[in-house]
């Protein structure tokens, strides 16, 4: 069986609310909400990143959401001349 996951970045770990790109959740909080679909990522997840599992107990739309906010994060770090042109 495959899995499919997604490296989410959200809030770092013990921060609350909803952050600028969108994403709802706490990293802590994912783990928390689905231990057996969300992990702590390998070297980066002390800064926010998790692995979320597709097709598990997680929601689609939670998994939008959170794919939405990490690309959005990323993309925010880029320099400006590098950024995707929009609209």
């Amino acid at each position: 069986m495959m899995r499919w996951c997604h490296n989410a970045r959200c809030l770092p770990r013990a921060r609350r609310g909803r952050d600028a790109h969108g994403c709802g959740l706490s990293a802590d909080e994912w783990l928390l909400r689905y231990p057996g679909d969300a992990s702590v990522m390998a070297y980066i997840g002390r800064s926010g990143w998790n692995s979320l599992r597709a097709g598990g107990a997680i929601p689609d739309d939670e998994l939008l959401e959170a794919v939405d906010g990490s690309y959005d994060a990323v993309v925010a770090k880029l320099p400006k001349k590098d950024r995707p042109q929009s609209g």
